[in-house]
């Protein structure tokens, strides 16, 4: 395939998995011979950045633009961007997460990367149909490239968004750095345990998952990996006292590397209402560790299939959730090559290539 330029355009490098999927994806895409660069918009980076990669903070976001945050202040940021696209003249542009300001780019080649359900994730009525109403003046008539087939259902049959295309296309991954990243020093717990590596927020549900723990009788302990606002933490802590789990859960916080803990696991557990393509379900099968999920949108369903369906349990359904606990703590499934085929960068990166 004939080289092409893209650009990846996104707020920051800071932060959880889309940060780290785009890194990836730019960097890939390097490697097979095209001229990759990442526009931030503004310094703030967490992620390991790529050898080579060549990424340039544009510092369009600041202090003062966060303050007045107007429609005239996102168009003076999308007119900088604008020009530093200009000088680069890629072929294909990929808006990541700072889409309320790349919106009012008009380049004929811009693709909005969605990673997350909108469906799922607002419960009261008005709240819902502003998201909704949102996604569709940003995104309407455009070009989005949507991180799962069920976003991409979603999008069109629950939130009504009429873009002038849709394109499926998932987070790729290579198993070779997760092997190697596992493999990194760290002080895990010295017997078995599950865990859940999920920032601590609401959407999460922590409070499903350590509920359907308690219920489960397992006693094997459950790992907390990951950080969130003080007061979400206090909450699950408080709810720890209250199932009266404080010798069997153990927060661990947040691991830059939370690869050796997750190739440690028995399992790892996900009860969030909403996700797009949950990375850590797709990295513990590269890393050959079982997964039980809740169902949710958008993700979960795409990933646990064959007999790892098993372990797909409906949102509600709390004893099926500690069930499913208590079964892979007794029989732990094996996974293999068949359960992750679908996500490896040869079979992803084409799709990339045809925008």
């Amino acid at each position: 395939m004939k080289s092409k330029r893209f650009a990846f355009v996104i707020k920051d490098l800071y932060g959880g998995g889309a940060e780290k999927s785009l890194l990836y994806t730019a960097d890939q895409l390097r490697q097979r011979g095209h001229a990759v660069i990442v526009f931030t918009l503004r310094e703030r980076i967490e992620h390991r950045l790529p050898e080579g990669l060549e990424i340039v903070d544009l510092g369009v976001v600041t202090p003062f633009t966060q303050a007045t945050n107007t429609v005239l202040t996102e168009k003076w940021q999308a007119s900088r961007i604008a020009r530093a696209l200009e000088r680069w003249q890629p072929d294909v542009v990929i808006s990541c997460a700072c889409d309320k300001i790349t919106r009012h780019l008009r380049h004929p080649n811009l693709y909005f990367w969605v990673k997350s359900d909108v469906s799922a994730k607002f419960a009261e009525p008005r709240k819902r149909e502003r998201a909704f109403d949102k996604v569709r003046r940003f995104y309407g008539g455009r070009q989005v490239i949507a991180v799962s087939h069920g976003v991409k259902e979603n999008l069109e049959a629950v939130v009504g968004l009429k873009a002038e295309c849709i394109i499926p296309i998932y987070n790729p991954y290579a198993q070779e750095p997760f092997l190697a990243l596992a493999k990194e020093p760290a002080e895990l717990p010295a017997d078995d345990y599950f865990i859940c590596v999920a920032a601590l927020e609401p959407r999460k549900r922590h409070d499903r998952l350590l509920r359907a723990y308690a219920a489960s009788g397992v006693t094997t302990p459950l790992v907390l990996l990951g950080k969130g606002k003080p007061e979400h933490e206090a909450r699950i802590r408080e709810q720890i006292r209250e199932l009266g789990l404080e010798e069997r859960v153990i927060m661990a916080g947040y691991h830059v590397n939370p690869y050796p803990w997750i190739a440690g696991a028995k399992a790892v557990v996900l009860t969030s209402d909403a996700e797009g393509l949950p990375r850590v379900l797709i990295e513990a099968l590269l890393l050959h560790v079982p997964v039980i999920s809740v169902d949710c949108p958008s993700g979960p369903r795409e990933i646990l299939t064959g007999e790892l369906a098993d372990f797909l349990v409906a949102p509600d359904d709390a004893k099926g959730l500690a069930e499913a606990l208590e079964r892979m703590d007794q029989t732990p499934v094996t996974v293999d090559a068949r359960h992750y085929q679908q996500f490896l960068t040869h079979n992803v990166l084409p799709h990339f290539e045809a925008l």
